[in-house]
């Protein structure tokens, strides 16, 4: 059942008419030597959890390998995982001598395609993880993102996302990478002026906001990059002093994150919070009532 899921995962990346991408017929299952398996060095993934790991080889230990894994036969008589890495792990920690495993007929160009698509299909990846290995994809199989979009029978604009967020800070994806933000975080970061993704990120993650109140987030950030950026709203040689990026984030404490600063011409401004509905003013009530 597996392996048809994958066939049909690697036709819509390759396409019918690529001879060089199709898969020989899987042999009868067989059992191969556990020291003669080697890992995929083009596998995606690159962290494996290490409690589940544990567990894993607790399951094996008592019931064995109940999914055989998947396996590309070299000319030096050892094999190369396809899929299965993690099972494959868990049972070198159970201590098993030897694997159930079904053996393919693949090109080193398709080991790649093959191990993203298996663990794109179990959902094994996170979203950096599969922006890397489209990425890779994209890089090794000469693809753009127009077909990959295609063959993968996926939105263009899906595979966008998922390369875009390669372009974000390396803190960005190590949140991201870590779950401490989702896709939808990221996405949202993303549409933030660069010089301003950084702090939306540490807001996001230390309130605790939502996907949408990060995109509104991103927004104001935007609009003040613009209004920044336009002489007749802040003149050509105005720019905000450090203190006013303290003043918000304390005011911030107190209120939302909708705090904005607007200085006019003369030297004077104005301070603008904003709120969601009237349960927030109440919240904002409570507070001053707490300090």
């Amino acid at each position: 059942m597996k392996q048809k899921g994958l066939g049909r995962g690697l036709d819509a990346i390759f396409g019918t008419a690529a001879p060089e991408a199709r898969l020989a017929p899987m042999s009868e299952m067989t059992e191969i030597a556990v020291e003669d398996i080697l890992p995929n060095p083009a596998q995606p993934r690159t962290s494996f959890d290490e409690e589940a790991l544990d567990e894993l080889a607790d399951s094996i230990r008592q019931l064995g390998l109940i999914q055989p894994i998947t396996v590309r036969r070299n000319g030096d008589g050892r094999y190369t995982i396809i899929s299965g890495e993690r099972r494959w792990r868990a049972a070198q920690r159970a201590d098993l001598r030897h694997l159930p495993a079904y053996i393919r007929e693949a090109a080193d160009e398709n080991l790649h395609a093959m191990a993203l698509v298996e663990n794109i299909q179990r959902e094994d990846l996170n979203a950096i993880e599969i922006a890397l290995g489209m990425q890779r994809l994209i890089d090794e199989c000469h693809l753009t993102q127009d077909a990959l979009s295609e063959k993968m029978g996926k939105k263009r604009s899906t595979v966008a996302n998922y390369i875009r967020l390669l372009k974000l800070p390396d803190e960005v994806q190590y949140a991201l990478k870590e779950g401490l933000i989702s896709m939808g975080h990221a996405k949202a970061i993303a549409a933030a002026p660069e010089e301003h993704r950084l702090r939306v990120l540490k807001r996001c993650v230390r309130k605790g906001l939502s996907v949408r109140q990060t995109e509104e987030l991103a927004r104001r950030m935007c609009a003040l990059a613009e209004a920044a950026a336009d002489p007749a709203a802040a003149g050509e040689e105005e720019e905000y002093p450090e203190s006013y990026t303290r003043l918000v984030e304390q005011l911030e404490r107190v209120f939302s994150d909708q705090i904005a600063i607007r200085r006019t011409k003369n030297g004077g401004g104005r301070i603008v919070i904003g709120f969601t509905d009237d349960a927030q003013i109440e919240q904002f009530l409570r507070r001053f009532t707490a300090r």
